[in-house]
């Protein structure tokens, strides 16, 4: 739904949007009698409603990361872990690509990227709200001022400000993958039988040498492609994990399911990827998200038969 998309947006939180939603629902419908038709859209009036709920929730946030924008500092646990508030959560592109026309879907789903999302994170609340209200939601400059109880001048400066900040700060590595894209949908098919079959030298073909990889909520990143194999090499606790292909944050990425003390394959993490030059140029495991796999349409068990298309036939 429209709102969800909004609000993610503004918050970052797959957890904080659920809440702002359901909040902003319930207002709307307690004052429900206090929309008059004859002074806007109701969809103005609501998103007025959502952005005042979102503008709460931001007044004790942090601002949220992607990846670790530091050095690991001396003597860190590599074990240790931040809490989810510092983190950008992954969100399934069902429920924030509400187009429908093919060029529409495009530009919504370059609004919800993973980069984006954080490049958002940089702003002030108030700038991110105006920001995402013109420039991704397309509202007037009169019905944003509106909604946030400013003039049209300071709606317009707010707007500006953002827009240069942002310039500055997005932290794309390559661009989207399209499951719908031939060339996108080999990348992804190779990637997927490397991982799968624990292939150095195959992974090594598909990796930018810049690439970039991290693991939210561990507060480090692998920086290079010979870094990222080494430890990948080293790795034999996802030696028969598997994935399945699913749409994250306007991109496409996978479930990654590994097995349990009784060899059943379950949910495990969810793998964001980003490409450039037909080369994968970030990836992103977000740990701890098994509980969220329903969520994304994936299944609570491993099914090869949903794979089958990825995978070379047996031999």
């Amino acid at each position: 739904m429209p709102l969800t998309g909004y609000c993610y947006r503004l918050l970052g939180s797959a957890a904080d949007t659920d809440d702002a939603v359901q909040e902003t629902l319930i207002r709307a419908y307690t004052r429900r009698d206090g929309f008059d038709p004859g002074k806007g859209r109701l969809s103005t009036w609501v998103h007025a409603i959502a952005t005042n709920v979102c503008l709460d929730m931001l007044r004790s946030a942090r601002r949220r990361m992607l990846v670790w924008e530091g050095p690991v500092p001396d003597g860190f646990d590599a074990g240790s872990v931040l809490p989810a508030d510092r983190w950008i959560e992954p969100m399934p592109d069902a429920e924030l690509v509400d187009a429908t026309d093919p060029a529409e879907v495009v530009v919504r789903r370059e609004s919800v990227r993973l980069a984006f999302v954080a490049a958002l994170q940089h702003l002030p609340p108030r700038q991110r709200a105006v920001l995402v209200l013109r420039d991704v939601l397309a509202f007037s400059a009169a019905e944003t001022a509106g909604m946030l109880g400013v003039s049209a001048a300071a709606a317009n400066s707010a707007l500006q400000r953002a827009r240069a900040t942002l310039d500055t700060v997005r932290t794309d590595r390559g661009h989207a993958l399209d499951l719908d894209a031939e060339r996108d949908r080999d990348l992804l098919r190779r990637y997927l039988v490397a991982f799968e079959a624990h292939d150095v030298d195959a992974l090594a073909a598909l990796l930018c040498e810049d690439a970039e990889s991290s693991m939210p909520p561990f507060p480090w990143r692998i920086d290079g492609r010979d870094a990222q194999l080494r430890i990948f090499a080293a790795a034999d606790d996802c030696t028969r994990d598997r994935l399945v292909p699913v749409r994250i944050n306007g991109s496409t990425g996978f479930g990654q399911y590994r097995p349990d003390e009784h060899g059943v394959l379950r949910p495990f993490a969810l793998l964001a990827l980003e490409q450039r030059g037909g080369r994968i140029a970030r990836q992103l495991t977000f740990l701890g998200t098994h509980a969220r796999f329903a969520r994304f349409g994936l299944p609570e068990t491993f099914d090869s038969a949903t794979t089958d298309e990825f995978r070379p036939p047996a031999s």
